[in-house]
């Protein structure tokens, strides 16, 4: 998983409310579970004009106009800037996993789904709430400045525009040290990876007959 430490990104917004995980990446894409590949259809039922399948070729597809992951001004976003409760409905890891695969480092909202706000750290999204009047004061400059870009520092918390104004955000200490040092699960438990060791090495001298079918 990447470390999330300081980022500088351009901003696009998703200016709707209650965003849910299959209006994220829609059901059908869901059968494979290989965490990549996902970029393409991320958002697809508003990005596209015709209904999605996995494996077509999204190049050739014709895209929405009024979207905003299809104008020229916010190609390259790394930050997106959404209303409450974004990430609602099922659980599924897939919706960060597009979001990520397409390119987004940083959500900023005033709220999320529990759930989608957990799987979110485990996989390198960095999820800031902001107060409402905050984000719609955002929505106003993203709207009003093409290449409007945020820097998101993750290690002193704050959020900073481009006229110098600072925001702060809380995030939890064990969220944040998984993301600053890229840590996703394996990661942390390799962490602890000579505890395991000597603990193995102990139960081998304690009991061999245990490790005896898998020699």
């Amino acid at each position: 998983m990447k470390k999330f430490t300081v980022m500088q990104g351009l901003v696009a917004p998703m200016d709707r409310a209650n965003v849910d995980t299959d209006l994220i990446i829609p059901k059908q894409f869901l059968k494979s579970i290989k965490r990549s590949g996902f970029g393409p259809n991320l958002f697809d039922e508003l990005r596209y004009l015709d209904e999605g399948q996995p494996g077509q070729d999204c190049s050739q597809r014709p895209l929405n106009p009024d979207f905003p992951l299809n104008q020229p001004r916010y190609r390259g976003a790394s930050v997106l800037l959404a209303r409450e409760n974004f990430g609602c409905g099922s659980s599924r890891e897939h919706a960060p996993w597009a979001l990520e695969d397409y390119g987004f480092r940083c959500i900023v909202a005033p709220s999320y789904a529990d759930i989608f706000y957990n799987n979110c750290f485990k996989n390198g999204l960095l999820p800031v709430v902001l107060d409402a009047q905050v984000v719609e004061e955002l929505f106003e400059q993203v709207y009003a400045s093409e290449g409007y870009a945020l820097t998101i520092d993750l290690e002193n918390q704050r959020v900073q525009t481009p006229d110098g104004e600072c925001y702060g955000f809380e995030v939890d200490a064990f969220r944040k040290h998984r993301l600053l040092h890229g840590l996703d699960d394996i990661g942390l438990t390799l962490e602890s990876a000579a505890a395991i060791r000597a603990y193995e090495e102990r139960a081998r001298e304690q009991s061999p007959w245990l490790f005896d079918a898998i020699r």
